[in-house]
């Protein structure tokens, strides 16, 4: 049997949003409109159905059979080489180590690793030239059924510039994903909104998106976060070197890295 251990805290968090929000109800409706009061109620209430929907797909995950160790061995060999064509990234193309993404703007592990993790390696490996970071899309959309658009609108943003704030933006506040909480980021960042609503509209950002999707699930991916590091080849694609697969902290993603670029001859 297998047993999920969660620490401590994050437990004390699980447990505060699942008994607060029913407390308040408990209590009634605040009088005379207390507005601010029931946003906060609402937001409760939004972060109690997230965490009960994440506790139920890693209810489902315990609950699944474990595959045999040689079939194990099997299901997952490591892919040989990963696209980076007509996707967003940041830093320097011609480092050492290229590491790609492939991510679902509504997966709160994907959010957590963006928030905690990924401001660190932009900082450590990006700014300094060792790293080109390369962002993919993977919506898991039988999961987080806002992920899709998410997507599309944050490469209609790439399309003006504008990718990387949107993405910080959606990660940071994963419950206004739907479209005009969408269009109201676009607005914020200065986008032209009619050709930012016009690209929402057109098949080509939704067909970038599906092409995100096909390529993952060719490598094998069918989870988010999901991170392959490699070298890039002299066609542009790059052979992958390891594969890292969920929201691991900074430091097990700075021990690959280093490692990687020691073998690379670019040494930290």
């Amino acid at each position: 049997m297998r047993l999920l251990r969660l620490p401590s805290p994050i437990l004390a968090t699980v447990f505060a949003a699942l008994s607060f929000a029913p407390v308040l109800r408990a209590q009634g409706q605040p009088q005379g409109g207390d507005a601010a009061l029931q946003k906060r109620i609402a937001a409760l209430e939004d972060g109690q159905k997230a965490i009960l929907k994440e506790l139920q797909e890693i209810k489902a995950l315990l609950a699944a059979p474990p595959a045999a160790p040689a079939a194990q061995a099997q299901a997952a060999p490591l892919p040989t080489v990963v696209s980076i064509a007509n996707a967003a990234s940041r830093g320097d193309a011609k480092a050492p180590l290229t590491l790609v993404e492939f991510s679902d703007f509504q997966c709160p592990f994907c959010g957590r690793y963006s928030r905690e993790t990924f401001a660190q390696i932009q900082k450590q490996y990006v700014d300094t030239g060792k790293v080109h970071y390369v962002f993919r899309n993977l919506p898991l959309q039988g999961l987080h059924p806002q992920a899709f658009g998410a997507a599309v609108g944050a490469e209609c943003a790439r399309a003006q510039g504008k990718f990387w704030e949107l993405h910080d933006r959606l990660f940071a506040n994963q419950n206004g994903l739907a479209q005009p909480a969408i269009l109201k980021s676009a607005e914020v960042y200065g986008l032209d909104l009619p050709k930012f609503q016009a690209c929402l509209s057109a098949p080509a950002a939704a067909e970038h998106v599906r092409k995100d999707l096909a390529d993952a699930a060719a490598l094998g991916s069918n989870a988010t976060p999901a991170f392959f590091v490699g070298v890039k080849q002299a066609d542009g694609q790059v052979r992958i070197l390891q594969r890292i697969v969920g929201a691991k902290p900074y430091e097990t993603f700075a021990s690959i890295l280093d490692t990687l670029l020691t073998a690379n001859g670019a040494a930290r």
